[in-house]
């Protein structure tokens, strides 16, 4: 999922200053809500507030079976992912939340396809319904290339919390650019699924 950090009129130099740079495309009301949570309790403190325990999924094979898990449960007919894992590479803040790849190429007289998804590895300490909400953004990618209304159809199917989830998460991305704190970051509360 590649964030629009700067989407419609903003220029760079707009939103390089503006501390919603996230939340651009939202309504002109919504922002000023997230203006006032920040100068009232803070972002951290209302995100901590409203998801306060951090997923236990700690290993890439545990984020494999959780993601094919989804699968499974929504796309059984859509391609195999091959490969899922956190990458490290993916900067949250500054690219994506994570990445859907696939690859095609010539074995004997078949193309052979595999898909990847990489997932931005700061949301390794994050709460569930993140996670949830980006491996949602990226299986969906498997049935509609394109965001456009049947793929945000397809993410509200898989997780009808799907567009809070996002708003939510770019809050913690908003929260990340300004603080670089990680929330959940080694807070002792997490679960141990591994």
């Amino acid at each position: 999922m590649v964030v629009a950090a700067c989407s419609g009129p903003a220029t760079t130099v707009q939103c390089a200053m503006n501390p919603l740079k996230y939340l651009l495309a939202y309504p002109a009301d919504l922002q000023a809500q997230v203006r006032r949570i920040m100068e009232a309790k803070g972002l951290a403190a209302f995100l901590r507030d409203k998801y306060p325990v951090a997923h236990g999924i700690r290993s890439d094979r545990a984020l494999f079976q959780y993601v094919s898990g989804l699968k499974g449960e929504y796309l059984r007919n859509a391609e195999p992912v091959d490969k899922v894992l956190f990458d490290s590479k993916i900067h949250a803040v500054k690219h994506a939340l994570g990445l859907h790849t696939a690859h095609s190429r010539v074995q004997g007289s078949r193309l052979k396809a595999s898909h990847e998804i990489r997932i931005a590895s700061v949301f390794k300490d994050s709460p569930p319904e993140f996670l949830r909400m980006i491996a949602v953004h990226e299986l969906a990618h498997l049935k509609e290339r394109q965001h456009d209304k049947a793929f945000y159809k397809l993410c509200s199917h898989m997780d009808p919390e799907y567009h809070q989830l996002e708003f939510d998460v770019r809050l913690y991305l908003t929260h990340l650019d300004l603080s670089g704190e990680r929330l959940w970051a080694g807070d002792g509360s997490r679960n141990t699924t591994e």
